[in-house]
């Protein structure tokens, strides 16, 4: 690849605009996740009688600072975490008999397990306290399995690719061009790969492995219009209404959960997608949908509402949107907001479930290495949600608090999980580990963590470049 200083010229003030839009919002969602993670440290610890000396957002050098008490508040220059640093937390600090009880490292094992853990359950704490707040909200929830997340057909676009070689509804995509599929997100990016060139797909489809060479479609990208976007015309989301939300066109036509949308102004609908590109590009004009209800066929008339839209590279546009969310067993809501806090429980456990099922078959190879993502992946997802609205945005946050929750809690040196492990093997040996030993898996603590860190930012690179 030919890289030319001037190139970078050549990027236009919009691009950069949303570029410094997607890093604010990074910042901000980041911001919120370490100061809720180290809030529970810290509280855990001085309702146990620990001194808190600091409590940092960010690391590095300090940009701003402030003492309350005993301990100094900071802003620091590097973003990317934050720590609480306790009074007798280093095992070489001297501590006079008289400051014992406000040491951390003189803290009984159950005080220490719990100021760790705290930062953690904090995690899930800020999780639950989203959902059930969004629940009782009226807003549905996206609670998936990886049943759900796995590439299989549920619909297909008539005459494309897909159609044209023979593949059914129904059919789970196991490889492309000879490579292990297990999530959507894989396949498109395999497909994307191909740039067009008839590439193999092997599916399961009753049982047995059915092979099929189809060369991918191509169309302008809309929001960038000198490139090419190449799909084969599957999805994985039928054109059923799962949920109209009050006070929108589709509320105001008559259109209810469960309709399955058949025809948009006389064009037939195969796909959620196809249907959502027909009305995007229908603003303040109203389309005639026909849906199939309770084995009837009725004619409704609606108009969507225009709303601004703003692409990646910048460029602003209006768009027809009627209020209709998709339906799927992904979909999570509660009877009433009597119900809300217990049904938020339920969808933090499920959603902690699935991440952690997510980073079995990340370890035993079910699922790629490539699905991981590092801070680039952060910044752009954080953006995407931030223009999609602000309970999509508080949603991001909600699922990224229970990955750190969750990551932390791995037995890496380090990490929370680390220092709980310690505690385990105190709590079975009765006494602590040596330093030395204890010296040693911090470093291999560090050089693991570091490598995950190279290796997520080096998938980010890949993406861009892809």
């Amino acid at each position: 690849m030919n890289l030319s200083p001037f190139m970078f010229m050549a990027i236009s003030p919009d691009a950069i605009f949303v570029f410094a839009q997607k890093i604010w919002w990074f910042l901000i969602v980041l911001g919120v996740l370490v100061a809720f993670h180290e809030y529970g440290h810290f509280l855990a610890a001085r309702w146990v009688g620990v001194k808190v000396l600091k409590f940092s957002i960010g690391f590095g050098p300090k940009i701003f600072s402030r003492t309350v008490g005993d301990t100094e508040y900071l802003i620091s220059a590097v973003p990317l975490g934050g720590y609480v640093k306790m009074f007798g937390e280093d095992d070489s600090e001297v501590v006079s008999p008289e400051e014992q009880q406000r040491s951390f490292t003189h803290q009984s094992l159950p005080n220490k397990t719990l100021i760790v853990a705290a930062g953690p359950g904090f995690n899930f704490l800020l999780t639950y306290l989203i959902f059930s707040g969004l629940l009782a909200s009226g807003s549905p929830l996206f609670v998936p399995t990886f049943q759900d997340l796995t590439p299989q057909i549920q619909a297909i676009i008539p005459n494309s690719p897909a159609e044209q070689v023979g593949l059914h509804v129904g059919d789970r995509i196991l490889r492309a061009n000879e490579t292990e599929i297990t999530t959507y997100g894989e396949l498109a990016e395999s497909i994307a790969n191909s740039h067009g060139r008839s590439m193999t797909i092997d599916v399961s489809r009753d049982e047995a492995v059915k092979t099929f060479v189809i060369t991918p479609s191509s169309k302008p990208n809309p929001n960038q219009p000198d490139e090419l976007i190449y799909g084969l015309g599957i999805e994985a989301i039928p054109p059923v209404v799962g949920d109209v939300v009050p006070n929108t066109p589709a509320m105001q036509a008559g259109l209810h959960a469960g309709d399955r949308i058949l025809e948009i102004n006389d064009q037939s609908i195969q796909t959620w997608r196809q249907m959502t590109d027909v009305v995007r590009s229908h603003p303040d004009q109203p389309i005639v949908i026909k849906v199939l209800r309770d084995q009837h066929t009725l004619p409704l008339t609606v108009t969507p509402a225009a709303e601004n839209f703003t692409s990646e590279d910048g460029q602003t546009q209006v768009i027809g949107k009627i209020g209709i969310r998709v339906q799927g067993r992904s979909m999570f809501t509660t009877e009433s907001i009597l119900t809300a806090p217990l049904d938020g429980m339920i969808a933090t456990w499920k959603w902690s479930e699935l991440t952690v099922v997510g980073v079995y078959k990340l370890l035993t190879g079910e699922i790629s290495t490539k699905n991981i993502g590092g801070p680039v992946m952060i910044a752009s997802v954080s953006g995407d949600h931030a223009e999609q609205g602000l309970s999509s945005l508080i949603f991001l946050i909600a699922i990224l608090s229970i990955n750190l929750g969750i990551l932390n809690l791995l037995p890496i040196p380090i990490l929370d999980g680390g220092h709980l492990f310690f505690f385990a093997c105190e709590a079975i040996l009765g006494r602590p580990l040596g330093e030395r030993s204890r010296e040693i898996a911090q470093q291999v603590g560090m050089v693991l963590l570091l490598c995950i860190m190279v290796y997520a930012t080096w998938n980010d690179v890949s993406r861009l470049l892809q």
